[in-house]
């Protein structure tokens, strides 16, 4: 169990301590998954970004991801929903979801694109795994960008998740996968949605930082 999501990172960034100082790009899922990469990409001295990647929610149930929409447009697709769905609904879910991506894009990344990950060690990280969808859609974007070597990191998921993460990522770091597990708020005490403004500060204050250090180093 953990306090909160800075807590769970701060575990998650020693279970990283491998990729410190290697020049790695750590991409948070926003908007819970920024504030546990802040922590991350602080403590590895990486570069620090957010990756959108979208829900596909089923017709018949919203909450149900039948797959994921990352922001280059790679999308993950569940096997069990292809059986149920037609390509219409599937085509009406992923329209809907680049308006939204394109919002957060500009909401939260104010337009600018996300680091360079070619040859490079990425990280993607999120504050806990359901059904690993969104995560899915997103190894995929980077793979395209040609990320040298693609890890998925996260405090918490189900262990059948685990193993399909560990199909076609190239490493998957999970600090706890419960027996029994249905929500990523169960390992939490404390688990307050994050806002927009709240991951737009976290970003404010991580370039905050990065800017007192080149001044600090040009000194």
């Amino acid at each position: 169990m953990f306090y909160d999501r800075k807590d769970a990172a701060l575990y998650l960034a020693k279970a990283l301590a491998d990729y410190k100082d290697k020049g790695a790009v750590v991409l948070g899922i926003p908007r819970g998954g920024v504030e546990t990469a802040y922590y991350v990409a602080k403590y590895l001295n990486a570069e620090l970004s957010m990756i959108i990647s979208r829900k596909l929610g089923h017709p018949g149930n919203p909450e149900y991801a039948m797959g994921a929409l990352a922001e280059d447009g790679s999308v993950h697709m569940n096997e069990r929903a292809l059986r149920e769905v037609s390509q219409e609904d599937i085509d009406e879910a992923i329209d809907k979801q680049k308006t939204e991506i394109g919002r957060r894009i500009n909401m939260l990344r104010k337009g600018e694109p996300l680091p360079e990950m070619k040859n490079k060690i990425v990280l993607i990280v999120d504050d806990g795994i359901a059904t690993g969808s969104t995560i899915m859609a997103a190894i995929e974007m980077c793979r395209k960008k040609g990320a040298a070597k693609i890890v998925v990191a996260a405090p918490v998921c189900g262990d059948e998740v685990k193993t399909e993460l560990k199909r076609i990522a190239d490493d998957v770091v999970i600090l706890e996968t419960p027996e029994f597990y249905h929500a990523v708020s169960q390992v939490y005490a404390s688990f307050e949605q994050v806002s927009d403004e709240e991951a737009l500060e976290l970003m404010e204050m991580w370039k905050r930082g990065k800017t007192q250090v080149s001044k600090a180093a040009g000194a």
